[in-house]
């Protein structure tokens, strides 16, 4: 290990800042750190210059990178959006020659065109020491055993974590995604400690660990979980945390920045700091371009400041969130934003209501006699828009009082927090199709269809 990287025991994690992978850039004083983001923020303007696309867009906006004097004249500089990165791919946006690139990463384009992220020896490296900062900030150490349940491939969560757990040193488990009683069969034999997972596969493989007759608080070393790539409610981790007797953290990240290491939760579970060493971040109006005041949820905006292969500046990521304007108690510097609270596209409209799935989130997932799926599906029947959401529940509760009880008080939650009255349907455990290998749908919406 590094000298530069404190070793603090696990026992000493109630302390403020109790674990630093490098403390001296995760403590910046503000000013400084303000002034390492302008003088980042002036060299990758220069490397996006590269670019036709910013060439483009720079000399039309006349800006220049001796104009940069602080991270707030990034006001000036363009947006670039995802539309953009679809109309570019795959070479359009590579600010360095193509062999000077040793990874590329894309997303699937099953909502569109794919998008590619490309990625020098350096910028491998950087990503790889931001997700060990991420891992080491949570107690994550080299005696660990860290078994990685997100896909490897194109995808970036898989690489990514693995990197990271890689550089701090963990024996790392490739698990790869799906394949549930085998992720359940690891864990016992290798004893263990960290896992990274989906937060709906972590839900589904609670049953698979009942199924075994596998108790997770007493017949394995599970202690900490990194959930990632799926939005999630407080709820979701509650419920989560209460079966299987660890602390999980959320992991935000976005394929087109890195994917994770873009910000982590440390041990006060207050809000994700952003790591503002490598990145530029601005809460906008989504509906606009202004910057919204801290503490008012908008769009997620992005700018790079130490990637060499595809530079991105100010990102319009689509993701909900908002600046938390308190410092954190962990002795951190770098700025923390809110849980993601949904993205623009994901909104769902009823009724005339703005209705995002996190909300349904929340509620159902509060229910305690829910048992781990729920499906919203919308619908036109006679003209007319409807919308059911699907719950599982033992099988006491599919008839008689004791459902319309249940089914009664579900509407009446929901009804209360969305402002809508949608249907409610019980269901038996495991009607809901669920996915191993990916992200789960909890929106099906035939309306269009």
């Amino acid at each position: 290990m590094p000298t530069a990287h404190e070793e603090v025991s696990w026992e000493k994690k109630s302390l403020a800042g109790f674990c630093f992978w490098e403390k001296k850039t995760e403590t910046l004083p503000i000013q400084d750190l303000r002034k390492l983001q302008a003088q980042r923020l002036v060299q990758s303007v220069k490397v996006a210059q590269a670019v036709p696309f910013y060439k483009e867009k720079f000399k039309a906006a006349s800006i220049h990178p001796n104009k940069i004097v602080s991270p707030d004249s990034i006001r000036s500089l363009p947006f670039t959006t995802k539309e953009d990165m679809r109309n570019l791919f795959p070479y359009g946006l590579l600010a360095v020659p193509l062999e000077d690139c040793v990874r590329v990463h894309a997303s699937s384009g099953t909502t569109g065109s794919s998008v590619a992220v490309f990625y020098t020896e350096n910028d491998i490296e950087t990503w790889s020491n931001l997700v060990a900062r991420c891992l080491y900030g949570v107690g994550v150490r080299r005696s660990d055993i860290f078994q990685n349940m997100a896909g490897y491939g194109l995808f970036t969560g898989g690489l990514g974590f693995h990197y990271g757990a890689q550089k701090l040193g963990a024996l790392t488990i490739p698990a790869n995604a799906g394949n549930s009683k085998r992720q359940v069969a690891l864990m016992v034999d290798f004893g263990t400690t960290v896992i990274h997972v989906m937060p709906s596969f972590a839900l589904y493989l609670m049953r698979v660990f009942e199924e075994m007759g596998i108790n997770p608080k007493k017949d394995i070393k599970l202690r900490t979980m990194f959930l990632g790539a799926e939005p999630h409610s407080e709820e979701t981790r509650k419920r989560i945390e209460a079966f299987y007797g660890v602390d999980a953290y959320n992991s935000y990240g976005l394929s087109e920045m890195n994917g994770p290491g873009v910000s982590f939760e440390c041990h006060m579970k207050d809000g994700v700091h952003i790591w503002e060493d490598s990145y530029i971040v601005e809460v906008i109006d989504p509906d606009g371009d202004e910057p919204l005041p801290v503490g008012e949820t908008g769009e997620l905006v992005y700018t790079t400041l130490t990637k060499e292969a595809m530079p991105l500046i100010r990102y319009r990521s689509g993701d909900l969130a908002c600046f938390i304007p308190e410092p954190c108690a962990c002795g951190r510097t770098h700025r923390r934003i809110s849980r993601i609270q949904g993205r623009i596209d994901d909104m769902i409209i009823w009724k005339g209501v703005n209705i995002f799935p996190m909300q349904i989130d929340s509620i159902l997932m509060d229910i305690p006699e829910m048992v781990e799926n729920y499906l919203v599906v919308l619908e036109i029947d006679n003209y007319v828009d409807t919308m059911t959401v699907q719950v599982e529940v033992p099988e006491v509760y599919l008839e008689g009082e004791k459902s319309e009880g249940l089914r009664r008080r579900i509407i009446n939650s929901l009804q209360s927090e969305l402002l809508v009255k949608p249907e409610v349907q019980l269901l038996p455990a495991g009607t809901i199709p669920v996915s191993e290998t990916g992200k789960t749908r909890r929106v099906i919406d035939k309306r269009s269809l």
